[in-house]
């Protein structure tokens, strides 16, 4: 299937690696269905989630344990449940990043990361209960982050 995008020009899609989140994504509930665009670069670790209802639309992610390695997610069973994950080895994890204009204060949201049973093919945006984490953390390091800590 071929899908015209507006960063990415008409790209072709296996239809078998469309990715269904039924309740949306948080304030795009009315997007369900995406595919992941991967860099043809292997050293780049972003990666694009692109709605295929909207040919504008598309977040950047990342693995979060690439840049945060001690990153703790715990997923509820209820969302388990909805996502159908029966084993570990089923899930991706990806936070979506916001690139600003100065790209050395790029973040990670790592409060509200995608959860995907990539067997399934269903994704859900969770909400982590877990004060560690908020919506901006810095891919690169960053002074503020050591000032913010009081350290």
């Amino acid at each position: 299937m071929k899908f015209n995008t507006t960063n990415f020009g008409e790209i072709e899609i296996d239809e078998q690696k469309i990715l269904d989140f039924p309740e949306g994504l948080l304030g795009f509930q009315e997007e369900k269905k995406f595919i992941i665009i991967n860099n043809e670069d292997t050293e780049n670790p972003f990666q694009w989630l692109q709605s295929l209802n909207n040919p504008d639309l598309a977040f950047v992610i990342i693995n979060p344990f690439i840049v945060y390695p001690d990153y703790d997610i715990r997923i509820s069973k209820t969302v388990r449940n909805r996502l159908e994950i029966e084993d570990e080895k089923d899930v991706a994890i990806y936070a979506i990043v916001v690139v600003p204009e100065d790209m050395e204060k790029m973040t990670a949201n790592l409060l509200g990361p995608i959860v995907i049973n990539i067997n399934k093919k269903l994704g859900k945006q969770i909400i982590l209960d877990d004060n560690r984490y908020s919506t901006k953390h810095y891919i690169f390091s960053q002074e503020e982050n050591i000032e913010d800590r009081g350290v």
